[in-house]
């Protein structure tokens, strides 16, 4: 089903009128893409959610599950991101294959969700006359360059298959703003984490590994020395980004980094897990893995001017909310 012009304008007056829009979120059944549709949703918005499941879950739309619109379609599947997009207001472009060690075993993949997925997206919303789409981007197409913390303005240098797909996205968002007038803002995440954080796989964030580990009394799996630094960035503060990008003026066809403003090293992390999980941690140090970089900072100076961004919860309580969200889930509450 392509998308009629003459439906698009109507629903769009409609939009005017009663002050509900409707949004897409693609990969909105995954981590932080559930959050974005939860808040749409207790926001009053009509939502769509575009994810084929294959890293999301629909546990994590439970509470809203009745309240959406569920699409079990892959990002590539342009007919399917057409009939998702149809009537919305914006797209926000969540879905990805989001993990360095799993891009560096596995580039094509990599590249096929991360890469093609997001030319197709921005093909949908051109076809569909979506106003504007945010787009997920992450902190490293930075690479490992020492000057910090990281400016937008700084050349990027990717390490990994990841953060090279990330920058192809950005670029492909840059070109459809320029060319064909699709109004697009990519966020440059800095190490998410939250509630609803896969700690499962093999490739899980750092986050919800340790705290899996703290919580079972094992010992968490460091790769280095454990000082290298990180951005926490609590996920409500990347939902928040979110929806000021969305909405924004301004903004399209700009690059903003979204982060905590301030860097943890691992160490520092694993002390701040045990204080408040109420015990002594002993990690287990290892050798590096390839691809990852030793240090990354936020310098949200851009958010702040041109989104009116500003980080509302910080690290240790953003830990602790998350270590109270997992300690529930074990519990059987």
């Amino acid at each position: 089903m392509s998308c009629d012009v003459a439906s698009v304008f109507a629903h769009r007056m409609t939009e005017r009128v009663s002050n509900v829009a409707r949004y897409a979120v693609t990969g909105g059944a995954g981590f932080i893409g559930s959050h974005i549709v939860c808040r749409l949703v207790q926001d009053g918005h009509e939502v769509r959610v575009i994810d084929n499941l294959a890293t999301g879950h629909k546990e994590n739309l439970q509470e809203v599950l009745d309240r959406i619109e569920f699409f079990g379609h892959d990002v590539c599947d342009a007919q399917g991101l057409r009939r998702a997009f149809g009537g919305a207001e914006a797209v926000f472009h969540q879905a990805a294959l989001a993990s360095v060690p799993r891009s560096v075993e596995n580039p094509l993949a990599t590249n096929r969700a991360n890469v093609e997925g997001t030319l197709q997206v921005l093909e949908a919303a051109r076809h569909c006359g979506v106003r504007r789409v945010v787009f997920a981007s992450s902190s490293s197409v930075y690479g490992d360059a020492p000057a910090l913390p990281k400016r937008e303005d700084m050349p990027p240098a990717p390490k990994s298959p990841y953060a090279a797909s990330k920058l192809a996205g950005e670029l492909y968002c840059q070109v459809y703003a320029g060319l064909f007038g699709v109004e697009t803002v990519a966020l440059r995440y800095f190490n998410v984490f939250g509630p609803r954080q896969d700690p499962g796989s093999q490739y899980a964030a750092v986050v919800p590994l340790f705290i899996k580990s703290v919580l079972e009394g094992s010992r968490p799996t460091v790769y280095g020395d454990g000082e290298q630094s990180r951005d926490f960035t609590y996920v409500d503060n990347v939902v928040e980004a979110n929806l000021l990008a969305a909405g924004a003026p301004g903004a399209s066809g700009t690059v903003m980094n979204i982060g905590g403003g301030s860097r943890y090293t691992l160490n520092e992390l694993l002390r701040l897990l045990g204080r408040i999980a109420g015990v002594t941690v002993n990690p287990l140090y290892v050798p590096r893995r390839a691809g990852d970089v030793l240090h990354s900072e936020a310098d949200i100076s851009r958010a702040r001017q041109v989104l009116g961004y500003a980080p509302q919860v910080g690290l240790e309580e953003g830990l602790r909310r998350t270590v109270e969200w997992y300690g529930s889930r074990r519990c059987g509450q």
